[in-house]
């Protein structure tokens, strides 16, 4: 029986394996088919005025692919161009859309030109505003598909106050292989810059802090939920684990650990360069593979809260690499969002204990029975875990190293600084803890036992 459900077991878990690799192929094949480069990506700006918004945009050539222009050999003919560029214009109107409290903006004036690939006007919005309006100098040549259409578009608005949002439809067969950056200019505000594509739908320029609050505890949701090796750790976390009291606090611990990390990443305090990010995956695969270990040997648990610290800290490292990407979408509510994101996680650690727990205990009482069940479920992650190891490893290995001058030996003392005070932290109040429970709960020793007895009996007995 047993051995009948570990090896169903153990081809659910290849199966896994096979359709991910199998998906990353798809993917890596279908980036390269389409070749894109750096020009795949539009750049623009979005001012907000008292009385008008103004969308500034350069969309590579090769993007429009329905517009024709006119050619002379494998130039564009810009004398005769004028045509195609209004075509452009008014297609840019309809594929990039600002919004207005929930009301869509429609172009009163856009005017555009062609441009070289070398020019690098659009660094600034007054740069790029002033070489929109300025003509194609005589002798100009550009070659089909090898410039940009630089277009300037202006929106009648009701306040410079209302909350905007813009979305992109351009060219959406491309999917997220064309990026819009858009650098937003409100009105008194500082600016601020984001990433998005077709697939982003429409994005917050302004959000409140309820809108940035509720997509963050979403996107934490979402990050865990979809984060393998995290729940890979939660798992060898808990699988030798039956108390609550034990389960509360090895989360907590593990809460906090990637709380730490999370924040401090976020305000830039980790270690920079290419080297950290695959050491932090190699090191969330070794996590595993030692829990998974710590399961087959069976040591001591009374101190698997300080491990899920420590690794805690760890896996923290790999939450803001998911959070970094998003934080654009924070606005000016940056602390709110970094709080939310971390609700997000928590709840979906929630979410998974209340499917994990009771999963576990069917199958280590039903099925994979005693020790030597746990030994096999934590065999088969340790399995799993051992080939991301290597794979990590290896891409770590190929990366360079950086020198550890002062600089890195002031970041490595401040989070050692901040592993040795988390966790003293965590011990303080795991000991009050248990003090509390003591004075709560106090034992009674065998006269007070007694006396209680004949107190009882004599009570009986007086009312009867």
């Amino acid at each position: 029986m047993i051995r009948r459900w570990t090896i169903s077991f153990y081809t659910l878990v290849l199966g896994i394996q096979a359709a991910l690799v199998l998906a990353t192929v798809v993917i890596v094949r279908t980036a390269s088919a389409h070749e894109f480069t750096i020009e795949s990506l539009m750049n623009g700006f979005v001012k907000i005025e008292p009385r008008e918004a103004h969308l500034v945009v350069r969309v590579p050539l090769h993007v429009l692919k329905t517009v024709k222009f006119p050619v002379s050999g494998r130039k564009i003919d810009l004398t005769a161009a004028d045509i195609a560029i209004q075509k452009a214009l008014t297609q840019l109107g309809n594929e990039i859309t600002i919004w207005e409290d929930n009301r869509p903006l429609v172009p009163s004036s856009a005017t555009g030109r062609l441009t070289l690939p070398s020019d690098r006007s659009f660094e600034r919005y007054t740069g790029a505003v002033t070489h929109v309006a300025r003509p194609v100098a005589p002798g100009t040549s550009i070659y089909v598909d090898q410039g940009y259409l630089d277009a300037h578009l202006t929106y009648a608005i009701t306040s410079p106050n209302s909350r905007f949002m813009i979305q992109t439809a351009v060219a959406p067969e491309f999917k997220n292989y064309l990026k819009l950056a858009i650098r937003y200019l409100p009105l008194v505000e500082d600016g601020r810059a984001m990433v998005i594509t077709s697939r982003s739908g429409r994005v917050a320029l302004n959000p409140t802090w309820y809108e940035a609050a509720t997509g963050f505890v979403a996107l934490g949701i979402v990050h865990i939920l979809s984060g393998i090796d995290h729940l890979l750790f939660l798992l060898c976390l808990l699988i030798p684990v039956r108390r609550l009291g034990e389960i509360l606090k090895i989360i907590t611990a593990f809460t906090i650990g990637h709380s730490i990390t999370l924040l401090g990443s976020v305000y830039n305090f980790a270690p920079a360069g290419e080297w950290f990010p695959p050491l932090v995956e190699t090191l969330i695969a070794v996590s595993i593979v030692y829990m998974a270990l710590e399961n087959i040997l069976g040591v001591d648990l009374r101190h698997r809260w300080l491990i899920a610290l420590l690794f805690g800290l760890v896996h923290g490292f790999g939450f803001a690499y998911g959070l970094k990407e998003s934080l654009q979408f924070a606005g000016r509510h940056l602390l709110v969002s970094l709080f939310s994101f971390n609700v997000g996680i928590e709840i979906g650690q929630i979410l998974v204990l209340v499917i994990m727990l009771p999963v576990l205990a069917v199958l280590l009482r039903r099925v994979l029975v005693g020790r030597v069940g746990m030994i096999i479920l934590s065999a088969i992650v340790a399995h799993v875990a051992w080939h991301w190891m290597i794979e990590r490893g290896d891409v770590l290995w190929k990366v360079e190293w950086p020198q550890l001058d002062g600089a890195g030996l002031a970041v490595l003392a401040r989070w050692a600084a901040g592993v040795l005070l988390a966790a003293v932290g965590v011990r303080f109040f795991a000991r009050r803890a248990r003090m509390a429970r003591g004075t709560a709960l106090p034992s009674l020793g065998g006269d007070e036992l007694a006396g209680g007895s004949r107190r009882r009996r004599s009570g009986v007995s007086a009312r009867m």
